[in-house]
C-alpha cells in the first residue's frame, strides 16, 4: 500500500514514499520558496520507486504548528492529490512527527518566528513558548530536535541541553516519523494553530 508523506511546516520541506517497507525521500528543500515546489518533490519519490501517482493509497500531511503560508501549501498539496487519485488523506502533528523519529524522552522545537517556539515533550506540554520559558520546563539534559532547536542552539546547550548538528535528520519531520505519527494519533488534514494569529480583523 504505497504511502505518500508531506510536511511543509518548518524551516525544510520533507516529502517521502513508503512501498512494501522500504522508504524513498526526496532531497530536502529548505529555501524561501521550498514549499513551492513540493510536487517537484512528489515527482521525485515517485519516479524513484517506479510508481505512478494514481497507485497512491494514503498521503499523510504534516499539519503543523508552524509557517502559515508553507503549511497551508502542503495541506492543499495532499488534500488535492487525494481528490485526484482516490487516496486516503490524514493529518498529523509535526511536533508528533518528529518525536516519532526522535530519541525516546527527546523534545519537539519548531520555529515559530516572532521571537517563539512550538514545543512539545516530557514536561513540555504542546504550545507556543518564548524560548527562556520553554528553558524552564525543560528536563535536565534534554535532547531536542527540530528547527527551532537548531535556531536556539547556543542557548539550549548552554543549559546544558544536547542538540545535534544543523545537518542532522532529526531536525525535520521524515516519512518514517510521518508514518509512525499517522499510526499513533491520526487527524483531519486540516491546519493545527497553538498560538494566535498574526493577522486578525480590525
Amino acid at each position: 500500500m504505497p504511502l505518500l508523506a508531506i510536511d511543509t511546516a518548518s524551516s525544510t520541506v520533507s516529502v517521502g514514499l513508503i512501498v512494501d517497507g522500504r522508504a524513498y525521500e526526496a532531497e530536502p528543500l529548505a529555501d524561501a520558496f521550498a514549499a513551492q515546489r513540493v510536487l517537484a518533490s512528489v515527482d521525485e519519490v515517485l519516479v524513484a520507486a517506479g510508481l505512478g501517482i494514481a497507485e497512491l493509497a494514503r498521503i499523510i500531511v504534516g499539519r503543523g504548528p508552524g509557517s502559515f503560508t508553507g503549511l497551508r501549501i502542503g495541506l492543499a498539496t495532499a488534500q488535492g492529490l487525494g481528490a485526484g487519485t482516490g487516496a486516503t488523506v490524514v493529518g498529523v502533528s509535526t511536533l508528533a512527527a518528529l518525536l516519532a523519529a526522535a530519541p525516546v524522552g527527546a523534545v519537539a522545537v519548531v520555529d515559530a518566528r516572532r521571537g517563539e517556539v512550538f514545543a512539545e515533550g516530557p514536561n513540555v506540554p504542546p504550545g507556543s513558548y518564548a524560548p527562556a520559558d520553554l528553558l524552564s520546563l525543560l528536563p535536565a539534559e534534554s535532547q531536542l530536535v527540530g528547527d527551532g532547536a537548531v535556531r536556539y542552539a547556543p542557548l539550549l546547550t548552554a543549559a546544558g541541553h544536547c542538540v545535534a548538528p544543523p545537518t542532522s535528520r532529526l531536525h525535520r519531520p521524515s516519512v518514517v516519523g510521518l508514518s509512525r505519527a499517522a499510526e499513533l494519533d491520526p487527524g483531519p488534514p486540516t491546519a493545527l494553530y497553538l498560538r494566535a494569529p498574526d493577522a486578525v480583523p480590525r
